[in-house]
This record gives structure tokens, sequence and C-alpha cells, in this order.
């Protein structure tokens, strides 16, 4: 039976290492171009090293995407869409798994039915809003468009976790004099600090490569992202690719770095309630 079980964990810990490498070797091979010349992009092997490990395609990356301003827009759209859409969320979903109106339960089907309506059937109608409140080529536009376009899928998960916050805790709360305020924020809050730290993840994987919305909402050049400037690169330099992957280097360095160091707590996000204790 013991060596049973060892040959079932080889197998599966064999099939999760060949499963890891067939992701990672398309991160590896854009890593690995950004650091070859034009000729050696063209005519060497994708797998073969390059000559030289050099910095110059970076360089030619951050003068050609602007980074100082591409980057800094990136981060204050994605940094203020995540932490108003978490509090709105946060306290929608409270709301909704607590009250038992009709209100609230209608509300929670009219979430649930904007993640089965595809974004890009919206473009136009979401397109026709901010044009009219004049949101079109402005930083507000663009924060209200990701909160829009991230409220239902978040309404949805931050829902599912209510069920792991104990109501004798808000009841306990209540009776001590707390307000609904104080009981959301110093009770249900902390509670929930997994789920929001999953959901500042995942949007903020949504938010900073999002690119065919931000288009729609931005045409000048002082307002783009990472995202949209690493696509000009492609459609203006288009035999300079080398330069290219350098760019799209560093635009995944940031999201990367949040990753790593909010991990464990996406984890525990992701598998709570898997094991009921």
């Amino acid at each position: 039976m013991k060596r049973k079980r060892l040959g079932k964990t080889i197998l599966l810990q064999l099939l999760a290492i060949v499963v890891s490498l067939f992701f990672l070797l398309p991160v590896l091979l854009v890593i690995n171009y950004s650091f070859k010349t034009k000729r050696e992009m063209l005519l060497s092997s994708p797998f073969s090293l390059p000559s030289a490990f050099t910095l110059i395609n970076y360089k030619n990356a951050v003068h050609k995407l602007d980074l100082v301003y591409t980057f800094a827009n990136s981060l204050v759209y994605t940094v203020a869409a995540v932490c108003i859409l978490a509090l709105l969320c946060g306290a929608g979903a409270w709301a909704i798994a607590r009250r038992r109106e009709k209100f609230f339960k209608f509300s929670y089907i009219y979430f649930i039915i904007g993640i089965l309506v595809p974004a890009q059937a919206l473009f136009i109608q979401i397109f026709t809003v901010g044009n009219t409140l004049h949101l079109i080529n402005s930083r507000i536009g663009v924060v209200c468009m990701y909160i829009v376009t991230g409220l239902s899928f978040g309404m949805f998960m931050m829902n599912s976790f209510m069920n792991t916050v104990p109501v004798e805790l808000e009841e306990a709360a209540r009776i001590d004099g707390c307000s609904v305020f104080r009981t959301f924020f110093s009770v249900v809050a902390p509670m929930l600090k997994p789920a929001y730290v999953t959901l500042i993840i995942m949007q903020s994987f949504q938010f900073w490569n999002e690119y065919l919305m931000t288009s729609l909402f931005i045409s000048k050049r002082e307002l783009r992202t990472v995202v949209l400037s690493t696509q000009v690169l492609f459609s203006t330099y288009k035999n300079d690719y080398s330069t290219a992957m350098a760019a799209i280097v560093i635009s995944a360095l940031p999201i990367t770095v949040l990753f790593a160091c909010l991990q464990k707590y996406f984890i525990k996000g992701m598998t709570i309630g898997a094991v009921k204790g």
C-alpha cells in the first residue's frame, strides 16, 4: 500500500513538473529574446542563449515606452481602482449576505448576470456613457471604467467568502455598542483579509494588463499605460522585437512582485472553505 501511494505521489509530482515547464517555457523564451540582438533573434534558434547579456534592449524599451509616465499612469489607475473596488465589493457583499430583503437578493442576481455578459459586448455602451459624462481621456474615467468592469466579479467573489465570517461576532459587536461602520471595519473586514488579498491580486492582474477598454478611453499620449505603449512599440518598430520583449518583461515585473509578496494570503484565499474545520 505504501509503495502504491509513493508511486502515485511521484507520478503526480512528475506531471506537475511537466505542466509547470509547459507554462514556464513561453516566459523563459520572452526573457531570452529580451537579451538578444535583432540579428540573433531572426537567425538563431529560439532556445539558444544570446552571445552577450546586455541591457541595451531594456534601455531602448524604457526610452521608447516613456516608462516614467506610462508606469506612473498604470500604477495610479490600478491602485485607485483596486482600492475603491475592494471597499465597494466588501461592503456590498456584506449587505447582500446579511440582509434578507428582496432588493438585496435581486442585487446579487444582477451582479451574477453581469459576470455572464462578456465585457466585449458592453464596449459601445460603456464608451457612450463615458463620452456623455466627459470621462474620455481622463484619469478619473479610466479608474471608473475599471471599477465598473470589475464590480460584478468582485461582488460575487466577496459574497462567497461571507460564509466564513461568524454572525455571532457581528451580534456581539452590536451588543457592545458598535455602529454599522465600526462593525464592518473592525470585525468583518479583518476576517476577510484572505478574500481581499485574492480580489486585489486578481483585479490587479486584470487592470494592469487591460488593453481593449483602456484603448477606447485613452488617446492622449501622456495618459497611456504601459500596455498601450508596448502595443505601440510592436506596431511602430516591427523589426525590433527584441526591444518589445524587453518591454514585456518590464511591464510584468510589478505584478510579479505583488504576487510574490501576497502569495501566502492568495493561496489561503483560494482554498478557504475547501476544507471544513
